[in-house]
């Protein structure tokens, strides 16, 4: 597990594959984004933009969420508190998302001691090394000497 101290500007992190299948997507965007161009494989050949099944961009922030919690081991979790995110380009059945962590910046609390805020930009890219999502993100990080009440 990773604490305050631990962390450093320009530390980076680095998450394994995850490949993304059509079922997948299919299954997503039924639940929580039933738009055509995630839902119908034949209608989303004449969408203007995405000309094909597209992930859902929150169907890709989910599997970035889980290949954080995978490669960026925070003592006490990945606690949110801002976060600016971009889809760039479209996440496709078969590609192989992996996630990049860099830390820019770490501002100690300054009315907890026990505490900070980290700031860090993540890019996922498929195989190719297209970028599928990018994100600016803040998050709670303890130190070592937290106390739990």
């Amino acid at each position: 597990m990773l604490y305050l101290e631990d962390l450093n500007v320009g530390d980076q992190f680095q998450s394994r594959e995850y490949e993304i299948t059509l079922e997948e997507i299919l299954d997503f965007a039924q639940k929580y984004d039933p738009q055509v161009f995630h839902t119908d494989p034949e209608k989303a050949k004449n969408h203007p933009i995405f000309k094909g099944i597209a992930a859902s961009g929150w169907h890709t922030s989910a599997i970035v969420m889980r290949l954080w919690t995978e490669c960026f081991p925070v003592a006490y979790g990945l606690i949110g508190s801002d976060s600016n995110l971009r889809w760039p380009r479209p996440t496709r059945a078969g590609d192989k998302i992996s996630v990049e962590v860099e830390i820019v910046s770490i501002t100690p609390s300054k009315t907890k001691a026990d505490r900070g805020i980290v700031s860090y930009i993540t890019q996922a890219k498929n195989q190719n090394g297209d970028i599928l999502l990018i994100s600016t993100t803040k998050i709670v990080v303890f130190n070592r000497h937290f106390q739990e009440n």
